[in-house]
């Protein structure tokens, strides 16, 4: 990863064409693939997640492979308020991102003492144990079974979740869009400068007086608040939660999607996590047992072909076309 000018970084918090296309096309979707509206709602809260990703992995340069226990997390916190007749779908949701970012802020300045191979490997173990836990504690997570019976009162008073799914879908799309502006703005801050300085080199951060641990601490816990966001999304939108949300294979996912899509700068999570969702659901309506080879194929070829992911390549195409003499 090249260190880019701070003036450049500093700038991130302007929007881009194609940062505004993006959302364009996914309101878009609303009208001209009614019949995916649920798949579309799982497709942005996957991408929530991966910007919660991004901010760790792409800008402070942490990898951690136990993220989906802050996704978990959320999910159930909005399952437990809604048995607990806390039905407000908005409240649950920042609710489920303090409960999300107030775990993060109780070990992050443990874990992040860690780095490199020691640190994935414990929040490899961590993200392991709680899901155990999680699968023991049946009275409290309900266990294979999942928790039930998860509701929800309308949004805002007014709009019905209804069956069809694009009540969700909307309201994803919105909360989509306001973590996506404040990510953008934490990521063109001193604060976001700083992170990145950190993932460049810690030790001369270090030496000129910056106080590394605190900063990475800090994006471990807002890191953590958009993924359990993103977990109470989901429980509202399938209105139900089970163990799958604290599973590895989900924090592994997530890894993927980012480097599939890009790493670094919040628009690799735009590009492949819907990449990476759809492919997986079409790719496994066609063959339910080697869907996984298609995408690893996709990956392999990625990352072996292209800088940044697909997101990279596509940057790069478009500047030799811009070079082309007509």
């Amino acid at each position: 990863m090249t260190t880019l000018p701070r003036d450049s970084i500093l700038s991130r918090h302007q929007w881009r064409l194609g940062e505004v296309l993006w959302f364009l096309a996914a309101l878009a979707c609303y009208f001209v693939f009614p019949q995916y509206l649920s798949l579309g709602t799982t497709v942005l809260i996957v991408v929530a997640l991966v910007l919660s990703f991004d901010l760790l992995l792409g800008v402070a340069g942490v990898l951690s492979l136990g993220h989906a226990v802050f996704f978990g997390l959320g999910a159930f916190t909005a399952g437990w308020l809604s048995l607990a007749s806390w039905t407000e779908p908005v409240s649950a949701v920042i609710v489920a991102g303090i409960a999300s970012a107030a775990l993060a802020a109780l070990i992050g300045p443990f874990l992040l003492r860690l780095t490199g191979l020691p640190l994935m490997m414990v929040t490899l173990a961590l993200g392991v144990l709680v899901f155990e836990a999680a699968h023991k504690a049946t009275a409290i997570t309900g266990g294979d079974d999942g928790l039930a019976g998860v509701a929800f009162a309308p949004i805002l008073g007014v709009f019905e979740w209804g069956l069809g799914g694009a009540t969700a879908y909307l309201y994803t799309l919105a909360w989509l869009s306001i973590i996506f502006v404040l990510l953008k703005r934490i990521v063109a801050s001193p604060f976001g400068v700083m992170l990145q300085g950190v993932r460049e080199n810690s030790a001369r951060m270090r030496l000129i007086g910056n106080s590394v641990l605190p900063h990475l601490t800090l994006a471990y816990v807002i890191s953590g608040a958009v993924a359990g966001m993103a977990g109470a999304l989901f429980t509202q939108a399938n209105a139900f939660v089970g163990l799958g949300v604290l599973a590895v294979d989900t924090s592994v996912d997530v890894l993927v999607m980012l480097v599939l899509g890009g790493i670094g700068g919040l628009h690799g999570a735009l590009v492949g996590a819907p990449v990476y969702m759809l492919l997986k659901h079409f790719s496994s309506q066609w063959n339910p047992f080697y869907w996984m080879l298609i995408i690893g194929v996709l990956l392999i070829g990625v990352v072996l072909t292209g800088r940044g992911g697909l997101l990279g390549m596509l940057t790069a195409l478009m500047r030799r076309l811009r070079q082309e003499p007509r």
